[in-house]
């Protein structure tokens, strides 16, 4: 199947968004508490817009940016091969397929719809995610840490505002689409 030049074009304008978005993000960050990212808002929003292929694209660029070295990670070292060794890298090696899963379950642009299928693509963030936070934890930086601390340290802090970015991506999805006459190709 061919890629059509639209969907690279989008592709490329959710990649760009994703970098300029964390890196915006991460100049606030010390202010806060708690990390937060616009990450997944940014995914999710892919998700909802854009068709499995592109969506999966789009995350995946972003991902092979960072990996070569551009600076567009929300920690340290913001960049580069060695950021697979941060504990947090397993969430955005989940975003590609996360963002395929929740936009090929889109059937139409109802929200319900919209809040199952992006349901669906943060639970496969976390599910790549909080094991490969284990196994960093674990056998890298040999923290001996279990199961329950790393659903405490990895989860449970985020897992609400997670939900709340779904809320909002689902809802400017829907207006976007409507306002922009985004029609998507449902297979």
């Amino acid at each position: 199947m061919k890629i059509s030049t639209r969907e690279i074009v989008l592709a490329a304008m959710f990649t760009a968004i994703m970098c300029v978005l964390t890196i915006m993000v991460r100049v606030f960050q010390p202010v806060l508490v708690l990390p937060f990212s616009l990450q997944p808002l940014v995914m999710l929003l892919a998700a909802y817009l854009l068709s499995p292929r592109a969506a999966f694209l789009s995350m995946l660029a972003y991902l092979l940016l960072g990996l070569i070295g551009l600076p567009v990670f929300a920690s340290p070292p913001y960049g580069g091969p060695a950021y697979v060794l941060v504990p947090g890298f397993g969430f955005l090696l989940g975003f590609a397929p996360a963002a395929w899963v929740q936009s090929r379950l889109i059937k139409n642009t109802g929200l319900l719809n919209f809040m199952l299928a992006g349901l669906a693509g943060i639970i496969t963030y976390y599910a790549i995610g909080l094991p490969y936070m284990y196994l960093i934890l674990n056998f890298y930086l040999k923290s001996s840490i279990d199961i329950l601390k790393v659903i405490e340290i990895g989860f449970t802090p985020f897992f609400a505002l997670d939900l709340a970015k779904m809320v909002v991506a689902a809802l400017l999805a829907r207006e976007l689409s409507r306002r922009l006459d985004i029609k998507r190709e449902l297979t």
